[in-house]
C-alpha cells in the first residue's frame, strides 16, 4: 500500500466526520430555528434514529462489500449521500425532512468501511500507529466539524449544514474514484498461524458487550453539552460553546504526541483501569457549575477518551483476522452505535425531566459499570481474551 492511497483513505475519513460533526452539538439549537421545535426528548429521538439507521445499515454495507469491492461501493453510496444531504436541505415539511435526513445518513454508513478496509491492508505491525491516527483523525474532524457548525449557525441559515454536507459527499466521490487506480491488487496475506483467539467469534461478542457500556457512557453527555455550556456562561455565543465542546479533540492530540514520546523511552503504559477512574473523574468535573472546572474535566475527560478507544479497537483487530476485518467490525460497531443511540435517547429525556446536569452523573455510573464489564470479562475468559487484553495494554496508549 502506497503512502499516497493511505493519506486518501484517510481523507475520505476526515471529510466524512467533518461534515457529520457540523451540527451534532446543535441539533437544539438546529430544530428550535427550523421547526420551532424546542423539546429536548424530541431531539434525542432524532439523533437516536440517526444512530439506529447507521446501526442497521452499516452491517448491511459489510455484507454487500464481500461481493463489491469497498471503493467502487463507496462511489455509489456517497453519490447517494449527496443528493439525499441536498434533498435534506430543500425539505421544508419536517415528515419529509426526517426521510431525506435519514437517507442521507444509511448511504453515509458506508463510509465506515474504509476503517477496516485500511486495516486490512496494513502491516499487524503497524496497527497500533494506524489506529492511534485515526483516531485523532476523528477527533480533529470533530473540531473542524464543531467549529464550522457553529460559524454556519451564527452566520448562515442552520440548513445550510446540509449544503456543506453534500459538497463533503461528491468530494469523496472525487476521492474515492480516484483510489480505484491506486487500489493494490489484493490485500496483505493472512498470517499462517491463526491466533487462538481468532478461532472463535465469541471474544467479538464480549468485547461488543463492552463497547455497548463505554459507548452510552461516554457519548451520553455529548447532544446537550453545548446548551449545557451556555446555559451556565453569560456569554452565550456559539462559537465559543463549539470550541469547548471540542476540547477533547485537542487532548486527543496531546496523548497522540505523548504516545510517541512513551514509545521512544519505552516506558510501562498506564493500567487501563486506571484510565477509567480518570475518564469518570473527567466527567463528574463536568457537572460543576464553575467555568474552569468545567474545562478541566472536559480535558481529563477528552485524555482519556482516546486512550480507551485506542486500547479497545486495537482489541478489536487482534481476535479478528484481516479477511474477517469487516465483518468483525460491523458486529462491534452495530454495539457502538447502539451504546450512541441509547446515549441519544435518553439524553434527551434525562434533560426534559431533569435537567442539563444529570447526563453527567449517569455517564460517570455508565463508565464505572464499563470499568467493571471489562474486569470481569476479562478474568472469566481469561485463556482467550486476557492475554489479547494484556498485549493491548502493553502496546496501545
Amino acid at each position: 500500500m502506497s503512502k499516497q492511497f493511505k493519506i486518501l483513505l484517510i481523507a475520505i475519513t476526515v471529510f466524512a466526520v467533518i461534515s457529520d460533526s457540523m451540527l451534532l452539538p446543535f441539533y437544539p439549537t438546529f430544530f428550535r430555528t427550523v421547526f420551532a421545535i424546542n423539546d429536548p426528548a424530541y431531539v434525542g429521538t432524532y439523533l437516536a434514529a440517526s444512530c439506529f439507521v447507521v446501526m442497521v445499515c452499516f452491517p448491511i454495507w459489510a455484507f454487500i462489500s464481500k461481493y463489491i469491492h469497498v471503493l467502487p461501493l463507496l462511489v455509489y453510496s456517497q453519490i447517494a449521500a449527496g443528493i439525499f444531504s441536498l434533498s435534506s436541505f430543500f425539505a421544508n415539511d419536517l415528515s419529509w425532512f426526517w426521510f431525506t435526513s435519514m437517507a442521507m445518513f444509511a448511504f453515509k454508513a458506508s463510509y465506515l468501511l474504509v476503517y477496516p478496509y485500511l486495516m486490512s491492508l496494513e502491516e499487524k505491525t503497524k496497527h497500533v500507529t494506524t489506529i492511534a491516527t485515526l483516531s485523532v483523525v476523528v477527533h480533529f474532524g470533530a473540531i473542524l466539524g464543531a467549529l464550522a457548525g457553529g460559524v454556519v449557525l451564527s452566520a448562515l441559515p442552520a440548513k445550510a449544514a446540509f449544503l456543506i454536507m453534500a459538497l463533503s459527499d461528491f468530494t469523496q466521490v472525487l476521492v474515492c474514484a480516484y483510489l480505484i487506480k491506486l487500489a493494490p491488487s489484493k490485500q496483505q496475506p493472512e498470517p499462517v498461524v491463526a491466533s487462538a483467539m481468532s478461532s472463535t467469534r465469541w471474544p467479538i461478542y464480549q468485547l461488543g458487550i463492552v463497547m455497548l457500556c463505554f459507548y452510552f457512557s461516554a457519548f451520553l453527555i455529548r447532544p446537550f453539552f453545548a446548551a449545557y455550556w451556555q446555559s451556565m456562561s453569560d456569554n452565550a455565543n456559539i462559537v465559543l460553546a463549539s470550541m469547548v465542546f471540542s476540547i477533547p479533540a485537542f487532548m486527543a492530540l496531546l496523548a497522540l504526541c505523548f504516545d510517541q514520546w512513551r514509545q521512544k523511552k519505552n516506558t510501562r503504559p498506564i493500567n487501563l483501569l486506571i484510565v477509567f477512574i480518570l475518564i469518570i473523574t473527567g466527567v463528574a468535573l463536568q457537572a460543576s457549575p464553575a467555568y474552569l472546572v468545567v474545562i478541566a474535566g472536559r480535558c481529563l475527560f477528552g485524555l482519556s477518551l482516546f486512550i480507551i478507544i485506542v486500547r479497545l479497537d486495537l482489541l478489536l483487530y487482534q481476535v479478528s483476522t484481516p479477511d474477517k476485518y469487516a465483518q468483525d467490525f460491523s458486529k462491534v460497531s452495530f454495539c457502538q452505535s447502539l451504546g450512541v443511540l441509547l446515549a441519544s435517547y435518553f439524553a434527551g429525556v434525562l434533560v426534559k425531566y431533569y435537567g442539563l446536569v444529570m447526563p453527567f452523573w449517569i455517564a460517570a455510573a455508565g463508565l464505572t459499570l464499563s470499568a467493571l464489564c471489562l474486569w470481569l470479562l476479562s478474568k472469566q475468559t481469561k485463556r482467550h481474551v486476557c492475554s489479547a487484553y494484556q498485549g493491548t495494554t502493553s502496546r496501545a496508549q
